[in-house]
């Protein structure tokens, strides 16, 4: 099975203590986001997980200990870093402070590894087409022999952007073209793969592929290991990754983003964070009387498994 540590929240950066305890005591308990007293455990050990996906927008606090977890299991690394200062993402380090942590996760865990996200892209009066093409250049040719492709996606205009984030301008066709035309051949031009993810639309007129970018190509492809050759359902419409277990929980990641789908909104978060404690099982709060734990699934996905 495959381990997702970042879909829900920023787990790295908020919840490292818990994160590396739960790989180190071999499980974790994940409350069922649709039904809360129903609880699934997951066996954290090598022998049931083919390969943890991490996502974060800052991987410094964890840097000195996430060998406790790769000398152990296959891993895959997404490190989101955007054009968007504090005015939309208040709990994320700058452009220049991420990139340094990026480049040192790099050459811990190998470039291989590594896939710079930069979405998700939206458009304000502040973020301009030309802005996203400038800085995005900018970065790319700093990280881009650090990494091993770039993942980008368009904004999906939910009903809880609306609230959260009114400044936010529509995306023409012509305004997606231009960016993934310019995005494409900066990624040419600096030699690294880039594609989208789980975006609707057919860019590879620009050097963009569509694929998931948590596919058992890349995730063997990173870790020299073979994998079944599987269709991928994928999580939701548009989307092109292989089946995944998060363990993580919404409405707990402070990064405080506009644009965050996880959150209902970012006060939400900040309230929730009095109830996680390090040592728990769950993420938030502890095991209730009226809770039903039940082993969750995990079928490898490993050739010959």
């Amino acid at each position: 099975m495959i381990i997702n540590t970042g879909g829900r929240t920023d787990t790295v950066q908020y919840y490292t203590d818990w994160l590396l305890r739960r790989f180190s005591e071999g499980y974790v308990l994940t409350r069922n986001p649709l039904f809360p007293h129903k609880v699934s455990r997951y066996e954290l050990t090598p022998d049931k997980v083919d390969c943890i996906v991490f996502c974060s927008k800052n991987y410094k606090p964890i840097l000195p200990r996430l060998h406790e977890i790769t000398d152990r299991f296959n891993t895959y690394f997404h490190y989101t870093i955007t054009a968007y200062g504090k005015d939309i993402e208040p709990g994320v380090p700058s452009i220049e402070e991420s990139i340094k942590t990026l480049i040192e996760l790099s050459e811990q865990v190998e470039r291989k590894r590594v896939a710079w996200r930069y979405d998700s892209v939206l458009l304000t009066k502040e973020y301009t087409i030309q802005r996203h093409l400038e800085t995005f250049e900018r970065m790319a040719q700093v990280i881009a022999p650090y990494i091993d492709r770039c993942i980008f996606s368009f904004v999906e205009m939910y009903k809880k952007l609306e609230t959260n984030m009114p400044e936010i301008l529509l995306f023409s066709q012509q305004d997606m073209d231009t960016l993934a035309e310019g995005f494409g051949a900066i990624a040419q031009k600096y030699g690294f793969p880039i594609q989208t993810c789980g975006t609707n639309g057919d860019f590879t007129r620009y050097g963009i592929h569509s694929s998931g970018c948590m596919t058992l190509d890349i995730l063997g492809h990173a870790n020299d290991i073979i994998f079944k050759d599987l269709k991928h359902k994928g999580m939701r419409q548009g989307c092109h990754c292989i089946e995944s277990r998060d363990i993580g929980a919404y409405d707990t990641c402070m990064n405080g983003c506009k644009y965050c789908y996880a959150n209902k909104n970012p006060r939400k978060a900040f309230e929730n964070f009095k109830y996680h404690d390090p040592a728990s099982p769950l993420l938030l709060g502890a095991i209730k009387p009226e809770d039903t734990i039940i082993e969750g699934v995990q079928k490898s996905f490993r050739k010959g498994n």
